[in-house]
This record gives structure tokens, sequence and C-alpha cells, in this order.
């Protein structure tokens, strides 16, 4: 076993991050969480080392102290997971206090929760039909097509009404954008580019003839005299546009894997449907559904944490994967459970200044699809072996290809 002791930095570890076994937790993750909850780590692109958190209250205490930057990123080569750098230099998630403040404030005036609940009705008529082709399909029938790749794309796509000619394409741009291949960085860097390109435009016309959708609504959004800037809107468009669509469609096959290998909870959900809100939260905190790490940040002055001094300038990254199975923030923590208790909120949508601005929307549709999906085929089963179900192996997200079930 690698020694990963946090002061040794002559022994820091490459990791790889790449895990593939369905939705078991990393077990490099895992180890380091147990034996150096701060510990410096090779990435395997970008320039030097850099620290990685795993503990619950050590995450949530870089992503809440300003001594710790996303805005000192910009014009480094960081260490990271995917060979090209995902986030664009104006995008929220760059970006530090005041001026995060002032996006979000902005952001917050646009994209309200009364505004995802008045979708609500349009996501669960749009569940319904899914739904509608997959009984018409017959069993055994793929949750994966019939429902996951399609219900979150047509939904952040109704609510920024992209034009629908034009979704497959930002459903490829994001996909390529996503990749941990180094043989993808040419292209993840040209579909960033052609992205962010349709965006310039698109954000553009909605500005100059706003309508009733939600890049409208932001194009328009003031508090006092401030708006977003051309550059703030176009990429905080497509950041909606990508997570708005990426992390649930995943999320809908590895919720649906999950409850189809966990009879029991998935019994529990038939009988009560009244609990899938909170048994959402709980398999957001759960289930491990992407690779590694996300964006780090920079240390802007030495910090004590964990024991150990972060250096100013060196690079932290955070998992909140790990941070979500901490035995120390969660009574037994590697189990599902509908009932927990634990005050300790998971951190699947982040925390902090950078806590994700669509979770209440991801929360929705998540909802409806689950809900729907099992009040529409209460006698919902595997189709194939747990085992025999193909994963994703190309991408930071972790989801299953195909999931074929039976009714």
């Amino acid at each position: 076993m690698v020694n990963v002791r946090a002061r040794d930095r002559e022994s820091a570890p490459t990791c790889p991050f790449r895990h593939d076994e369905a939705l078991e937790p990393d077990p490099f993750l895992t180890r380091m969480r147990v034996e150096a909850p701060v510990a410096r780590v090779r990435m395997p692109y970008g320039e030097g080392e850099a620290w990685l958190v795993t503990r619950y209250d050590d995450v949530r205490a870089v992503t809440s102290d300003r001594r710790f930057s996303r805005a000192a990123l910009i014009g480094r080569d960081f260490p990271r997971i995917t060979p090209a750098p995902i986030a664009q230099r104006e995008a929220i998630n760059l970006m530090d206090p005041p001026a995060l403040n002032r996006v979000r404030r902005l952001v917050a005036k646009a994209f309200t929760t009364p505004q995802v609940e008045a979708l609500r009705p349009w996501t669960r008529r749009t569940v319904h039909a899914l739904l509608d082709a997959m009984v018409e399909h017959g069993p055994p029938a793929d949750v994966v097509e019939h429902l996951a790749d399609r219900l979150p794309l047509m939904t952040i796509c109704e609510l920024l009404d992209i034009p629908e000619p034009d979704r497959p394409r930002v459903r490829a741009w994001a996909a390529t954008m996503m990749s941990m291949s180094p043989a993808d960085r040419t292209a993840a860097a040209e579909a960033k580019a052609a992205m962010r390109g349709y965006f310039d435009q698109l954000t553009a016309a909605r500005r100059r003839d706003p309508g009733d959708d939600l890049i409208s609504a932001l194009a328009t959004a003031r508090v006092g005299d401030d708006v977003l800037a051309d550059a703030e809107l176009s990429v905080l468009a497509m950041l909606l546009a990508v997570t708005g669509h990426d992390t649930t469609t995943y999320e809908i096959g590895d919720i649906t894997f999950t409850l189809l290998t966990h009879p029991r909870h998935l019994a529990r959900l038939r009988a009560e449907p009244e609990v899938v809100p909170r048994a959402v939260e709980e398999l957001l905190r759960y289930i491990p559904f992407r690779q590694g790490v996300g964006i780090p940040r920079v240390a802007l002055e030495d910090v004590e944490l964990g024991g150990v001094t972060i250096k100013a300038g060196d690079a932290v990254h955070v998992s909140y994967l790990t941070g979500n199975r901490d035995e120390l923030a969660y009574d037994r923590p590697d189990e599902l459970d509908f009932d927990r208790r634990d005050p300790a909120p998971h951190l699947t949508f982040g925390h902090g200044g950078h806590h994700c601005p669509g979770s209440h929307l991801a929360r929705m549709v998540l909802q409806e699809a689950v809900g729907g999906l099992l009040a529409r085929f209460p006698t919902l089963r595997s189709a194939v072996p747990a085992a025999e179900v193909r994963w994703n192996t190309v991408s930071i997200w972790r989801y299953p290809l195909a999931l074929p079930v039976t009714w």
C-alpha cells in the first residue's frame, strides 16, 4: 500500500482518478480520506502538484474560505483531470467575491425557485409522454434511451428556449468537453470554442429581442443599475445548458440503477411515493456520480488545514464525493437510508459561493423522473444482471450507457 502521508511531498502519489466499477466509491479517494485527509497529489494533466482535501468539514472550510481563490486559476496550467480546462475565464465558477456575489445576485433575480416550480407541470407531462413511448416500445426497454437521455435536455432547452434543431449539437459539444482521454484534447477544446460561439450569438439575439425564457430573464435582470456583461451572459447560459442537463441525465440512470439493485428501497418508494423528494436527496449523497475532482482553488496565503500548511500559490482540490461518505459527518455513511437524520447536508451540488446555481432545477427534474417512472411501472425490474450493465469509461461522469428494464 502506498504511503500517502500529507507532509511527505517527495512521495506525492499520482492520481489517475479513474474508477469504473459501476457506482462503487473510488477506493483510492476513500483511502486518502482515511489515511491523509489533506494530501499532496499529482494530477494527470497540468503543471505541478496539488493538495487534495477529502474530509467533509475540510471541504466545507476550503469552499467557504476567501483565502482560497478560483479567479487565481486564470492563466495557469493548473493540475486537473481533463486534458483541457473546462471552465471559461468569464465563467461564474472562476470568480471570487465580490464579483462572484454580484453575478449570483443577478442570477438569483432571474433564475428563481418559483420559475422552476412553474416548469414542473410541463416536466411532469413530458415524463408521462416519454414513458408512454416506453410502454409502446414494450419490454425490455432502455431507461437511458427513453428517459435519461431525453428529459433533462428537453427541460433545460425549454427553460433556455434553445431551438429544437440546435439541441443535438449542444448535447454533443457538452459530452465532448467532459472527456478525460488525452486523445480528445483537441476535440474538447474545439467543442468548447464552438459552444461558446453559439451562445455568444444566441444571448446577443435575446439581449436585442428578449422573450419569456431564462436567457432573456438573465439578459434583462437588474440589481440597481447593474446588469450582466455580454461575455458573462454568454458563458453563464452555456454553463446552465451544460450542467442543466449533463448531471441530471447521468443521475437519472444512476438513481434507477441504484434502486433496481436495492429492492427494499425500491419497494419503499413504490409504497410511499411521498418519500421521493427525501429519497432523492439521500441518493444524491450516496451515489458517486462523477470521476475524481472538479475545478481547484489557489491558496492566496499560507493556510493551516488538517494539521498541514498549504502554501500561498498552491492549488487545492476538494472531493465532494468523499465528503458525502465521511464517517465523521454521517452515521453509517456507506448505507442508503431514506430516513437519515444527519444534520450534515450533502455536498453533491457543492458548497459556499460556488454552490450549483441550478440545483433547484436538478432536484425538480429528478423528483419528477423518479416519481413518474415508479408510478408508471410498479413492477419495474432490471432486464439484465447488474454485472452486465455497461458503464461510461471516457468522461468525468459515471453512468450506465444503457439500462434495460422490464415490467
